[in-house]
């Protein structure tokens, strides 16, 4: 005989606090905090930087912060997890903002001697008007500047990032290019949360 509804209820309920607590805690235990910054004067690279933050918070117990990169602060960076920054291309480099930026973490922030941003997953995307305009340049450029301060680069979306063409037959910014950015920013809440939990071992 099926036992009374009421008991069914609680058993129920039961054996899904026993299952949930432990997967909970452990959601908890691997939280990530992902900052997302970028320079946009045309929205391009703003649009690209939302797909990237909409990719991160699909990981669970990805906190994403999405901000321009003159507004983030020393506490954004140092408490941050990982940090995926975009630039638009500017005469195959990087825009003079972004450049500033990263000038800014010892200018301003003080980052070195001790290499604050050490261990931190690092990620770059870009968009530019031509096919062959210096995005790869572009996202290298941003690399090297995390790997000088010791963080752990990784890519996705593409080789060396995500990245969008804005002209010629490409005006703007497409679906596929959009993938390209909320896969980079998946991957790096993803490898985030596993630096995070080697480290706790």
């Amino acid at each position: 005989m099926a036992p009374p509804v009421p008991w069914l209820v609680i058993l129920c309920t039961g054996a899904l606090a026993l299952f949930a607590g432990p997967a909970l805690a452990a959601s908890g235990a691997d939280s990530v905090a992902v900052l997302v910054t970028y320079h946009s004067l045309s929205g391009n690279t703003e649009k690209m930087a939302r797909a990237v933050a909409e990719g991160a918070k699909a990981v669970p117990g990805a906190r994403v912060a999405l901000k321009r990169v003159g507004e983030v602060t020393g506490n954004d960076l140092f408490s941050s997890d990982a940090l995926i920054v975009g630039s638009p291309v500017y005469w195959s480099n990087m825009s003079g903002e972004v450049k500033t930026f990263f000038d800014n973490w010892q200018l301003k922030f003080g980052v070195f001697p001790e290499f604050k941003m050490r261990n931190k997953v690092g990620a770059a995307f870009a968009t530019g008007g031509q096919a062959a305009g210096g995005k790869e340049v572009t996202m290298l450029t941003i690399l090297a500047a995390m790997l000088g301060n010791q963080m752990i680069v990784v890519s996705g979306g593409g080789a060396l990032g995500a990245s969008a063409t804005t002209e010629g037959d490409s005006p703007g910014i497409d679906e596929k290019e959009l993938a390209a950015a909320r896969d980079l920013g998946r991957r790096v809440a993803e490898v985030a949360v596993l630096v995070k939990r080697g480290a706790r071992k």
